[in-house]
């Protein structure tokens, strides 16, 4: 195998409409830096070919017959929590992204602006950050963190440790504690401690409000 393709991304693609299957394919197949190496039309099929293949990227239609593309991705990254998610839907609704934000999804992009950002997105989850949809990320979570204003987002931060500050952004990302933990060199138990010392300080309770800190200052522009 030559060097391009081993450091091709390897992409798996699940849309129950052929149509846009199709036309998916034949956008990444125009990009020398991805490799398509399956393909689903459906919700169990998605979940069992990306949990043999283990892709670096797995594309995800939200509304798939027998299995909903929120499912599949929660049970897709309990299998293969190294992998990276990124979910195409026709959902505007800042519910759906502030879910899949919580369950570790890494990319959202909409199918209406797809042809502009698919490929962007793909590579940047790729590459281990996160992406969401200009169209919808401001308005789902906000460019501010919670409770902080003014400037106050800088203040917090000389409050966290080096290590809290690497964990959260780590965890703002989508990496689980486990991935984590080998990133740093550090117990998993000594993630879990950091990211819940880090958010008590910040008075956060959930992963959404963490990405919304990490988007504020800047964490998430180079992965």
């Amino acid at each position: 195998m030559d060097q391009q393709a081993s450091s091709r991304l390897r992409v798996f693609l699940a849309d129950d409409h052929p149509v846009v299957l199709s036309g998916m394919k034949a956008l990444l197949d125009g990009d020398p830096g991805l490799e398509v190496v399956g393909e689903a039309n459906d919700g169990p099929n998605a979940l069992r070919r990306a949990t043999e293949l283990k892709p670096d990227v797995a594309v995800l239609d939200l509304s798939m017959p027998g299995l909903n593309g929120i499912e599949v991705a929660r049970k897709f990254l309990a299998a293969c929590p190294e992998c990276r998610v990124l979910v195409l839907t026709v959902h505007e609704d800042g519910a759906y992204l502030r879910q899949l934000l919580d369950l570790g999804v890494a990319g959202y992009v909409l199918k209406r602006s797809a042809t502009e950002e698919l490929i962007r997105g793909i590579h940047a989850v790729g590459s281990g950050g996160i992406y969401l949809d200009p169209a919808i990320a401001g308005r789902a979570i906000g460019r501010t963190a919670p409770h902080l204003h003014n400037g106050d987002e800088h203040n917090a931060v000389s409050e966290l440790s080096t290590r809290e500050i690497e964990v959260l952004r780590l965890a703002a990302i989508g990496h689980s504690n486990k991935t984590i933990a080998a990133k740093l060199q550090i117990g998993a138990k000594s993630v879990e401690t950091y990211k819940a010392r880090g958010m008590a300080k910040l008075g956060f309770h959930n992963r959404v409000e963490v990405v919304r800190f990490a988007l504020s200052m800047g964490w998430l522009s180079d992965p």
